[in-house]
């Protein structure tokens, strides 16, 4: 537990879960918090350390997820995932890889996605478990049921709302807020309203000194597409020759719209390999502006490389010694923005017998990794998410099929060749200690190929249930 001071008085700052379930409370006083569990561990808080680790947590959410990120003490960050969710494969998806990986480095995290920053506060530590996607539009429905704790007001109002009867948000939205406001001031009011979504809540984004950033203000505001994109190829000539003087390109830009309603727009793109090409950047960034609402108009853009890495200047080949290779980095970052990096891949092999567990995948731009697939025998151009289930006429239990039906449809087998026999990785896994395979390719008598195997050996019941299954379809 960390013990910090309320004016004269000792309180318990943050609480351990342990100590939640005996009792304890953040703001409870130490003394009561000493009898209710004797003998538990404190130090001192220590609120400046707690607040730059929020800014470092705040930061690597920058670089990482969303090009407008802010911290929200004093545990917490708000994310504005507004056109950059479909880079992390949407927004449940998002948020499960980013509570996933906190909770990796030690840090126990709950998100959730609102339409309203109010929403999402409430949410993310009320109702997430943990994430939480609330439904366009449902915001207020959702976190109605939820303590008045979640509406970020003091704990003096939190109190007093306690004192009237008023134990859930959906009582406060229930009752005229002229009474209410009069009584515990115009931050409650607010609160409920920023909450619905009645007024705008702008997020003040972070922003790291040491980041390359250049800036454009216009004395009068823009919103025409092209005049965007003029003044956007402006300042991708001014940010690359920042990056030049420091020796970086850039992996990952992102630039801000301030509109003159005081609201925020963003484009984030990403790149393959370190980046300074101006053409390349300017086109990533333009095929994204019809994604802008200018609103009343745009009157500052800044453009920032979130992240940067050194690079490396290679010498161009000449033709006259050796053929140039084919640079397919621009394309990559071209598909990557429109679909997202989870979207584009290519598959690496894996040093493993069996079929579901020897690939990978790995960025489309990744160098070789040096292992190969098994040469003995071919492996398919395809093989199932899972071995499908099929029906199988043979002579024998140990022969090749003579037909089998898969997914409703009777083959006649022409050829057969097998059995390619592969046991289970006994050292990873004890069930799989007698698990056996015996893999077929067979071809039909339309010419298509596929890959099927029976489980077991007949001999001994741990081996398998001797079931046949389709595994692969050869090209």
């Amino acid at each position: 537990m960390l013990v910090g001071r309320d004016g004269a008085r000792r309180i318990l700052t943050a609480v351990s879960r342990p100590a939640e379930q005996a009792g304890l409370r953040v703001g409870m006083p130490l003394t009561k918090a000493h009898a209710l569990l004797p003998g538990v561990l404190t130090m001192p808080a220590d609120p400046a350390a707690d607040a730059a680790a929020l800014g470092r947590l705040a930061l690597w959410a920058l670089q990482h997820y969303a090009p407008i990120v802010a911290p929200d003490p004093p545990d917490g960050l708000v994310i504005d995932t507004t056109g950059a969710d479909h880079l992390h494969g949407g927004e449940a998806r998002m948020l499960t890889g980013l509570v996933n990986r906190l909770s990796a480095s030690g840090i126990f995290a709950r998100a959730a996605v609102a339409d309203s920053w109010g929403a999402a506060h409430a949410a993310a530590r009320f109702l997430a478990d943990p994430v939480c996607v609330l439904p366009p539009g449902k915001a207020g429905e959702a976190v109605s049921p939820l303590p008045v704790a979640g509406l970020r007001i003091p704990p003096e109002t939190v109190t007093g709302l306690h004192v009237l009867g008023f134990s859930t948000i959906g009582d406060v939205l229930a009752v005229p807020r002229a009474p209410l406001v009069l009584r515990f001031g115009p931050l409650l009011g607010r609160r409920l309203d920023q909450l619905q979504g009645r007024i705008s809540e702008p997020v003040d984004p972070l922003r790291d000194p040491e980041l390359v950033t250049v800036r454009k203000v216009f004395g009068e505001p823009i919103g025409a597409p092209e005049t965007i994109a003029r003044y956007t190829a402006g300042l991708v000539h001014d940010l690359c020759a920042a990056l030049e003087k420091r020796g970086l390109g850039a992996r990952r830009l992102d630039l801000l719209f301030h509109r003159v309603d005081n609201s925020l727009q963003a484009i984030r793109i990403g790149t393959a390999r370190p980046a300074r090409d101006e053409r390349q950047l300017i086109r990533l960034l333009t095929d994204r502006i019809e994604t802008i609402d200018p609103g009343f108009g745009i009157e500052i853009m800044d453009l920032t490389a979130t992240l940067a890495e050194p690079l490396v200047l290679q010498q161009a080949a000449s033709s006259l010694i050796e053929a140039e290779e084919a640079d397919l980095a621009g394309l990559v970052d071209v598909i990557v923005n429109r679909i997202g990096a989870a979207r584009l891949y290519r598959i690496a092999p894996v040093e493993s017998d069996v079929p579901e567990r020897s690939f990978r995948r790995i960025p489309p731009l990744s160098p070789e990794t040096g292992t190969t697939w098994p040469s003995r025998w071919p492996r398919p151009a395809r093989l199932l998410a899972r071995p499908e289930p099929v029906e199988v006429m043979a002579l024998l239990p140990d022969h090749p099929p003579a037909s089998f039906t898969w997914r409703g449809v009777r083959r006649l087998v022409k050829r057969a060749d097998g059995p390619e026999r592969i046991f289970g990785e006994w050292w990873k896994r004890d069930a799989e200690l007698a698990a056996v395979r015996d893999y077929f390719q067979v071809e039909d008598t339309e010419g298509e190929r596929f890959w099927l195997f029976r489980s077991g050996n007949e001999e001994q019941a741990a081996s398998g249930v001797g079931r046949w299954f389709l595994h692969g379809i050869f090209a």
